[in-house]
Order: structure tokens, then C-alpha cells, then sequence
């Protein structure tokens, strides 16, 4: 039973990136087939070899531009918004997690590399339900999980840094809210967990992996696997206590 759920399980989450990928390729298809392809037909410039390719290489940013409002709109209306949860992966609750999942990787994959970092991914998260601030830098598609996920003014989050809402533990899937503090600073391929809290103006260095419910104080400045504290600021010293989150290190 178990090999056949895992066989059956996967389908209906392939058919929702199935859905979200054909209704964004029919307005590529619209543009190339009764805009782009009519007009090149009727030259026979050697030219029309390269314009062909910028046709098709307009409508896949037609398609991408379309996918970042299609696959929102099918999430809200799936009932992907995420809420804390802690539980089976396998219940009625885990699949509006399967459901967010499910099209965050089909717009990673097939096209937000393109447009990050820029206003468009911006936008895509925020109507998937990151709750983003001011002069934000968002330079990393590895973001799972958006609608769980509060970034504040003036943060930057490095080139491929992973920021992910949930993970996995004694057997349960745990989603649990990240939020990055106004003027702190992810790095470069810094993997943030799950229930992390990065205080105002704090830094994750580059390559540290911060554990689930790690709480990093305004200012300070972590690092290592797993991370912990190296510095802090000498305008922030004497203020709070560090505070670890579920399996860190002291």
C-alpha cells in the first residue's frame, strides 16, 4: 500500500504544475502562432533564421511573465496559503503545503532565474504572500515556502541563499514562520530554516546553515555549521541574550 501511494501521491501535484505551466504556455503560444509567425512568414531574408528565435525567445518570456500571476492565482485559490503546522506529511492539512510547494518549483525552475533579482520576482512573491519591505534584495531563487516568510526594510538576501518555512523532525513536517529583521543581511549561500528569527541589522555570513527556531539578536553577526555567534557591533553591545533554536549548538 505504502509503494502505491507513493507512486499515486505525486500525480495530482504533477497535473496542478501541468495546469499552471498550459494556461501560462497559451499566451505564448497566442503570441507566436497569431502575432509573431504571420509576420516572418512573409519574409524570405536570411535573416528570418535569428528573428525566428527571437520570436520563440519572446514567447517563453511571454509564458514566464504570465506564469508569475497564474500560479499565484491558482494558489489562493487552492487554499495555498500556508499556516503554522506541525504533523503527518501525509494529512489534509500537509497538502496546502504540497499545493504552495508544488508552484513555487514549477516558477523556479522553468523561469524566475531570469528575473531575479528585479520587480518581477518581487512581485511573484508578494502575491504569493511574502510580506516584503522597502529597498529589498531578494538575489536567490531558493526561497521556499513565501507566504510564510516576512522580510523588513532594507534586507539583503545573497546570491542562491536558501530560505525555506519548514523541515522535517522525529518524523513530523514542521512549517514554522522565518522573518528577517529590518537591515539584516542573509549571504551568499546561507540556508536558513524554519522558525529562524534574524533580528534588525544582524548577518548571516556566507555558507552558514542556521538551525530551526534559531533566534539571532539585532546586530549580531553569525556564522558556521551551524551557525553561531562571532560578533557584535559595539553601538548594540549589552543587549539581549542569544537564543538557540532545536538542536544548536552553544
Amino acid at each position: 500500500m505504502q509503494r502505491l501511494l507513493a507512486l499515486i501521491g505525486p500525480i495530482p501535484f504533477i497535473a496542478l504544475a501541468i495546469v499552471a505551466a498550459g494556461l501560462s504556455l497559451g499566451s505564448a503560444v497566442w503570441l507566436y502562432g497569431e502575432v509573431l509567425a504571420p509576420a516572418l512568414a512573409e519574409s524570405n531574408s536570411p535573416w528570418r533564421y535569428p528573428l525566428t528565435g527571437l520570436a520563440l525567445a519572446t514567447s517563453y518570456f511571454a509564458y514566464g511573465l504570465t506564469l508569475l500571476v497564474v500560479a499565484p492565482a491558482l494558489n489562493t485559490m487552492l487554499g495555498g496559503r500556508l499556516r503554522p503546522y506541525r504533523g503527518s506529511a501525509v494529512s489534509l492539512e500537509a497538502m496546502r503545503w504540497y499545493v504552495h510547494c508544488t508552484l513555487t518549483l514549477v516558477v523556479r525552475y522553468s523561469f524566475l532565474e531570469f528575473v531575479t533579482p528585479s520587480p518581477f520576482a518581487q512581485m511573484y512573491f508578494r502575491l504569493m504572500g511574502m510580506k516584503i519591505g522597502r529597498n529589498v534584495n531578494i538575489n536567490s531563487t531558493a526561497i521556499a515556502d513565501p507566504s510564510l516568510i516576512e522580510i523588513g526594510d532594507n534586507v539583503t538576501i545573497g546570491g542562491t541563499a536558501s530560505i525555506m518555512a519548514h523541515y522535517s523532525q522525529g518524523g513530523y513536517l514542521i512549517i514554522a514562520p522565518v522573518k528577517l529583521g529590518a537591515g539584516s543581511t542573509i549571504g551568499l549561500r546561507a540556508i536558513v530554516m524554519g522558525g529562524v528569527e534574524v533580528g534588525d541589522k544582524a548577518k548571516v555570513l556566507a555558507g552558514s546553515f542556521v538551525l530551526p527556531n534559531t533566534r539571532i539578536p539585532a546586530g549580531e553577526k553569525w556564522g558556521g555549521i551551524p551557525a553561531c555567534r562571532i560578533e557584535r557591533d559595539s553601538d548594540d553591545a549589552g543587549s539581549d541574550m542569544r537564543s538557540r533554536g532545536d538542536g544548536s549548538a552553544q
